[in-house]
């Protein structure tokens, strides 16, 4: 009788884990879409500074234009992410929170490995690289994380 009840506690906390890692990256997917939609140049300039988000930003006015168009496309896209993942921390399926945790993570690594081979390529962000494949890399644990908590309580 003990094991009953131990199991039914277990899928609140490992429910109440997915939520808490879902709302923590769509705060940062919708922070991240709404400063790329709305305040792009002031956020180059913070991330990168000064000269490099002049260069970031095009050098002619066609050019500008086309960049402020994609990267608000972009925040778009990023800020729907986020609010998908929001709507997704509330999915008290165990099967589904591992499958979805298991995506985010290969979807992380991707990211990183993205980074690592093309990003660190380009002359402008060369010497960003790193710093944004340690965030990929420790969003990635934070899903590993959650998985290796569900293991845990499933296989106790």
């Amino acid at each position: 009788m003990s094991s009953s009840t131990t199991s039914s506690s277990s899928p609140s906390s490992i429910s109440s884990a997915f939520s808490l890692i879902c709302i923590l990256h769509s705060i940062i997917a919708i922070t991240g879409g709404a400063l790329m939609m709305f305040r792009m140049k002031e956020t180059y300039t913070f991330i990168h500074g000064l000269d490099t988000a002049t260069k970031l930003m095009g050098s002619t006015p066609h050019d500008q234009l086309l960049i402020r168009t994609s990267d608000s496309f972009s925040g778009l896209l990023l800020f729907a992410v986020g609010f998908l993942i929001f709507m997704v921390s509330f999915v008290k399926d165990r099967e589904f929170q591992s499958f979805f945790a298991k995506g985010c993570t290969v979807l992380h690594v991707f990211m990183a490995l993205w980074r690592i081979y093309f990003e660190r390529r380009v002359d402008v962000l060369a010497w960003d690289w790193m710093r944004q494949t340690v965030g990929d890399i420790l969003l990635a644990f934070s899903w590993v994380f959650f998985l290796v908590y569900s293991w845990r309580e499933k296989y106790d």
